[in-house]
């Protein structure tokens, strides 16, 4: 059991509150934004390709998510993501159903080959089928997962140069040399929509705390105390409710109030 310390980064959030500029899913822009307010960190979704790179360049992280595609998506994303690279504000890129069409396909390839990205998070399926690891997805969801799949993960990361992650019953991160696993979370998460969007944002706002040009180890261990933070907040959720129809609203009243104690109680990292 690791002595990780995911509470100062939440400290560290609340006391930067990152500007993080979201590019995400449509149907889950305002719970993306509201996770990230309660959260203490500051959301902005701009969707223009007229100002996505001036909004990129005074952001403190950007989330890229490509759960409703389309080519002016991927615009937008590709000028925003340059835009950020030019100025060092770390990006987070969730490659949403990748997989499941080759037009997806497509835009995960362009995204990740002409991005410099800080952070590729998916859930095991998508990151298996991304990463060439075998595995499958079922529209969004994953089906299955390849074999062997934090090792190809840190391979991956090792060549690129960025954080890995594969959210799950188990959350893999790795920076190309040390694997986290992480074991918080509750199976409500996956009852809801938008969770892994909602994940995909908070990492936005923690690496955006960590700062530009932050080293990658920096980067990996604020992706640690996101996932871990946003896990407990989903078991803290859990306990108060019926069923999914009030949890989603239970989870922001968990992020919101959650403390130090909490977390550090309830932290479950190895690697």
């Amino acid at each position: 059991m690791s002595r990780f310390d995911a509470a100062q980064w939440l400290d560290k959030v609340r006391q930067a509150r990152p500007l993080v500029h979201n590019i995400t899913n449509v149907v889950v822009t305002n719970i993306a934004a509201n996770a990230l307010l309660a959260l203490g960190a500051s959301p902005v979704m701009a969707y223009a390709k007229q100002e996505v790179g001036d909004m990129a360049r005074i952001a403190s992280g950007l989330a890229l998510n490509m759960g409703t595609l389309d080519d002016n998506v991927v615009e937008a994303m590709l000028i925003a993501g340059k835009a950020a690279n030019e100025v060092g504000v770390p990006v987070v890129f969730d490659p949403v159903g990748v997989g499941a069409t080759p037009y997806r396909n497509d835009a995960a390839s362009i995204v990740t080959e002409e991005l410099k990205l800080t952070v590729l998070r998916g859930n095991a399926g998508e990151i298996s089928v991304l990463l060439g690891a075998g595995g499958a997805v079922k529209g969004v969801d994953s089906a299955s997962t390849g074999e062997n799949l934090p090792e190809v993960m840190r391979q991956y990361a090792r060549k690129k140069g960025c954080v890995v992650i594969a959210t799950g019953e188990t959350d893999y991160v790795t920076d190309g040399d040390t694997i986290w696993s992480l074991q918080n979370g509750h199976p409500l998460l996956a009852a809801i929509t938008g969770s892994g969007c909602m994940a995909t944002a908070l990492l936005g706002a923690f690496v955006g705390a960590a700062g530009r040009n932050a080293d990658l180890r920096t980067y990996a261990d604020a992706c640690v105390a996101a996932l871990t933070c946003y896990n407990i907040a989903g078991e803290i959720a859990a306990e108060r409710v019926q069923g999914p129809g009030t949890f989603q609203a239970a989870l922001f009243d968990a992020l919101y109030s959650l403390d130090s104690s909490q977390i550090n109680d309830r932290a479950r990292i190895t690697i």
